[in-house]
């Protein structure tokens, strides 16, 4: 794990600490990553909203190993307007909302929880191979 520190600079521009991963080996490694960054953010006696950050970065990086081949890089930034997240993977297939109704299977639910739970959702796909799925998390 790298870790570096980069200034507030009050345009929305990540502050604090910059958490990066080459390659997580479970979503459980992911979501104790988000958790110590927003912990070390938290105020004496403030309650941190961690509880959708963490879900959506559990999200994000299961999804990468269940349906992506597996995490090609795992990037978290505290910034003015929540925790931006982001994933890359190596499949260059988009996520997919599986239709309402279908029989009782398990799955299809982790996507339209992250559309829910973050904001400036991207899906770029990437040179070398691959997609990096970008997003922001409001931190209320």
């Amino acid at each position: 794990m790298e870790c570096r520190t980069r200034p507030e600079d009050g345009a929305g521009k990540p502050v604090g600490q910059e958490l990066r991963f080459a390659e997580p080996q479970s979503a459980a490694e992911a979501r104790r990553a988000v958790e110590d960054l927003l912990a070390e953010r938290a105020r004496p006696g403030e309650v941190s909203p961690v509880s959708d950050a963490v879900l959506v970065a559990t999200e994000l990086v299961t999804n990468a190993l269940r349906h992506g081949g597996g995490v090609a890089e795992f990037r978290t930034a505290v910034t003015a307007g929540g925790l931006r997240l982001s994933v890359s993977d190596r499949s260059s297939s988009f996520p997919r909302v599986l239709p309402r109704g279908r029989a009782m299977t398990p799955g299809g639910y982790g996507w339209p929880l992250i559309r829910r739970l973050a904001r400036e959702i991207e899906v770029a796909l990437l040179p070398g191979g691959g997609k990096r799925i970008s997003l922001l998390v409001p931190l209320r």
